[in-house]
């Protein structure tokens, strides 16, 4: 069975940029706003502030893991930050390699294990529109191996290290998302997964992409009207099914054409299409490139 959450991590390719141990004491806070980096924090010790965008600040405690698929804008701070009009901390290396916020000496009151990771995936934009803004998870302690891990990986110069990465990244991130399946607040494909009707409808389109769907046919799976289905789908994963649908024949024909995995034909086939001119011209409409021209930019 085809498990949609694990072909879009996997379709993402996520890369490891880096990753550091932060320990913080006293009264500070840390601003960014790298947009489009994922960002993830676990709490090892201590506690802490998160505010992502315009959310209400998020006390984070040990064993906490947040990830934020696009960062877009957010604080970390001491659970009592500065004043406003303070200037905001710069992480200072210690001699272990840890860097400090705040008071430089003394004991720490909170020790974080913080990175950001990239997508390679031409097509991470639109695969990141699927996932929730932000991923907070309470008391799950194999994401703090799993980034422990990470962090051990991405310092070490061990053989096979980018491999190892990938993997444990890719594991990293479908552990995140699953497991705050039951509680994404924003649209997207954890909260159409976590619909039961939804989830059997959306499988359906993954494990069945060369079939022809209509939105009828698939409320039928879904055992829904098709009015309800439409609308239930719209609102939950953020877009209409037939719009999730192409975008995800288009996301999997451009990954088939660029590890040249048959020629238009066969993607064709594969993505559901009758015959490789109908696809060419809903490839050309949706990507702005036939897609032999693509498959050959690909190969540049």
């Amino acid at each position: 069975m085809i498990d949609p959450l694990a072909e879009v991590v996997s379709l993402l390719q996520p890369q490891a940029r880096y990753s550091k141990v932060v320990d913080g004491a006293g009264a500070w806070r840390v601003r960014r706003s790298e947009s489009g980096q994922p960002f993830y924090c676990a709490v090892l010790d201590g506690a802490c502030l998160l505010t992502v965008a315009d959310r209400e600040p998020i006390a984070l405690r040990p064993g906490d893991f947040v990830l934020i698929p696009s960062a877009f804008g957010f604080t970390m701070s001491s659970l009592e930050p500065p004043a406003a009009d303070d200037a905001d901390s710069e992480p200072v290396m210690l001699a272990d390699g840890v860097f400090r916020l705040g008071r430089q000496s003394g004991p720490a009151e909170a020790r974080l294990l913080i990175g950001h990771c990239a997508f390679g995936s031409p097509d991470a934009a639109l695969l990141v529109s699927l996932l929730p803004e932000l991923v907070h998870v309470r008391g799950e302690r194999r994401l703090a191996t799993l980034v422990e891990l990470v962090g051990e990986e991405s310092r070490a110069r061990r053989p096979a290290r980018d491999v190892i990465l990938a993997h444990l990244l890719e594991v990293l991130l479908i552990e995140a998302l699953r497991s705050a399946a039951g509680t994404a607040a924003s649209p997207g494909l954890l909260r159409g997964l976590a619909d039961e009707r939804l989830a059997v409808a959306i499988r359906h389109m993954h494990e069945g992409m060369t079939r022809p769907w209509t939105v009828a046919q698939l409320a039928r799976e879904a055992a829904l009207s098709r009015t309800v289905f439409f609308e239930r789908f719209s609102n939950a994963v953020g877009v209409a099914p037939m719009e999730y649908l192409l975008a995800w024949r288009m996301a999997r024909a451009k990954n088939l054409l660029r590890s040249k995995e048959g020629g238009v034909a066969e993607v064709a086939r594969q993505v559901g299409y009758g015959s490789a001119s109908a696809f060419s011209v809903a490839f050309a409409r949706h990507v702005g490139q036939p897609p032999m021209r693509y498959a050959r930019g690909q190969g540049d």
